[in-house]
């Protein structure tokens, strides 16, 4: 319920803004990737304005989140070492337990006063 709320509070407004944002930048502009002639119209590319801003949004958060995932292998890579150990240490810890269970169910001598 709380996270129905929170997705109606933050993403109706967020479309609202981006519908306004579409709507007031519908012209027409030309991107030019050649510097040296920007009427070079090989290398360039004619859309709405709107399209250019979500590219450049959408662009910066997937060179983000890479940038974040990278920067955080070190403990990804820490976490599955101590996993891996984890997991080691109790199959050993199971393999004494079934030992002395083992030799529990032998008949060992009373001790003698």
């Amino acid at each position: 319920m709380f996270k129905k709320i929170v997705n109606i509070v933050v993403l109706v407004p967020l479309g609202v803004i981006l519908i306004a944002l579409s709507v007031a930048n519908r012209q027409t502009v030309t991107l030019a990737l050649n510097p040296f002639d920007t009427a070079d119209s090989v290398l360039s590319v004619s859309a709405p304005f709107f399209l250019f801003l979500f590219l450049a949004v959408i662009v910066g958060l997937v060179l983000g989140a890479a940038a974040v995932w990278l920067s955080q292998g070190k403990y990804r890579r820490r976490a599955r070492s101590e996993a891996h150990e984890a997991l080691k240490w109790h199959q050993e810890a199971e393999k004494h337990r079934s030992e002395a269970e083992r030799l529990a169910q032998t008949s060992l001598p009373a001790p003698q006063n």
